[in-house]
């Protein structure tokens, strides 16, 4: 079996290919694509797949192009949608476009002089100049009705299967337009594999018919299952619904970093042979590690680490680590002090705070502090009652009685951190 297909497997990303697409992968060096669709000015978590076959594809010696969709993004492809997408309009297409291309940069090797080098294309480039009849005309005629209507992403709207009302002729026009997508690049950049999700296979085969039609030529397809939670729910989205971006200004890598660290067990084993370029053995290993000790969460530690490390870097990796230890007591007082306001408010975020005049805390009196300045405790006897007890800390760190606040306190200039006991915490904002 070829060695990539063979690294498909083994991780759970294989779904279904053509006949004789392993063949042509231990024949010759192939050139493969995978297409994006810019719906947003950032990919999210749901990408990850996919740009992860395109690393691993050029890691075995194969030459990975990623398209992004300026033309196919101005209709939306219908696979596994139940209604229309709204329509962008070209300025912010254009926009999004140009956002993709910068953060797909840095998944792949597009640099040096290796014949294997990763290639951004953009279809928009072919497609602009094309007109409607001319389309119709050398695109259309070569693919019957009927073939596009047997595909599952049309049969399922069509039918009502999905909730849907029907598909626009727009929509319908899809699989036709990433069909010739395929066509154009394989006369003009060698592509001989698309590659995608299972939803994307009615797609992709379109385009190899039209290859085999219009071009004589062969040209093949592979797919990757679509990620969901051991529970069957969908993968990628927080309990509110919001996706989590590949863009730190989107989701900070904090949040990205607690996405993964959060994962359950059954999880945990799935995405880190998805998600992670770890070896086998090493992945077996600390399986192994994990089912010995799953208080310790070993396998969620590492997956995040592995994965925060690969989309942001290690500098960030490391701040979101320091951060997530705050709240676990394994920090310093230095480490907090260190957080901006961004971060600091994620960390604690749903912690009760208030807003405080400067003049009412600094300097004040701890017991004073607790109590009538911020409300946090409910008197100043419960106040000198559990700083006799040891239980007050302030920014992390024990007080007792006499400790007053100083400016150099502050967290960014502006936050007090008290805490009762392990889990009870407020924030005081001061004014």
């Amino acid at each position: 079996m070829n060695s990539f297909i063979e690294e498909l497997k083994w991780r759970g990303l294989f779904a279904d290919m053509m006949p004789g697409t392993d063949e042509q992968l231990d024949k010759e060096m192939t050139t493969a694509y995978i297409g994006f669709d810019p719906t947003a000015d950032s990919l999210h978590i749901g990408s990850l797949i996919q740009i992860k076959i395109l690393a691993h594809f050029q890691q075995h010696g194969h030459k990975p192009i990623a398209l992004v969709g300026g033309a196919t993004g101005m209709i939306g492809d219908p696979s596994g949608k139940s209604a229309e997408r709204n329509l962008l309009d070209e300025a912010t297409l254009l926009h999004y476009v140009d956002c993709l291309k910068n953060q797909l940069s840095r998944f792949l090797n597009f640099d040096g002089n290796e014949t294997n080098k990763a290639e951004l294309v953009n279809n928009y480039d072919w497609m602009k100049n094309i007109s409607f009849l001319d389309f119709a005309k050398n695109v259309g005629k070569n693919i019957t009705v009927n073939y596009m209507m047997a595909k599952d992403s049309v049969k399922k709207r069509f039918s009502g299967e999905s909730g849907a009302d029907g598909m626009s002729f727009t929509e319908f026009t899809y699989q036709l337009i990433q069909g010739y997508d395929f066509l154009h690049l394989y006369q003009n950049n060698n592509v001989k594999l698309q590659m995608g999700g299972s939803d994307q296979w009615g797609n992709i085969t379109t385009g190899t018919e039209l290859i085999r039609r219009k071009a004589q030529g062969e040209a093949f397809a592979l797919t990757v299952p679509l990620i969901t939670k051991a529970d069957g729910t969908k993968f990628g989205k927080s309990e509110s619904g919001e996706n989590y971006w590949l863009d730190q200004k989107k989701t900070s890598p904090y949040k990205f970093y607690q996405f993964w660290v959060n994962s359950r067990d059954d999880d945990a084993e799935r995405f880190i042979k998805f998600y992670t370029f770890l070896a086998k053995e090493e992945i077996e290993a600390l399986i192994e590690e994990h089912k010995i000790s799953p208080n310790e969460r070993k396998l969620q530690k590492k997956l995040a680490e592995e994965v925060t490390v690969w989309v942001h870097g290690r500098e960030e990796y490391e701040k979101a680590l320091k951060a997530s230890e705050i709240l676990f007591g394994r920090s310093t007082a230095e480490d907090l002090a260190n957080l901006d306001e961004e971060l600091f408010l994620e960390v604690f975020d749903g912690v009760s705070q208030k807003e405080v005049a400067k003049n009412d805390v600094l300097g004040v009196n701890i017991v004073d502090l607790l109590s009538e300045k911020s409300g946090f405790l409910k008197s100043k006897s419960e106040a000198t009652r559990e700083l006799k007890g040891n239980s007050i800390s302030v920014n992390k760190q024990k007080v007792n009685e006499v400790y007053t606040a100083n400016e150099s306190d502050l967290i960014d200039g502006k936050f007090l951190l008290l805490q009762k006991g392990k889990k009870s915490y407020f924030i005081v904002k001061v004014i």
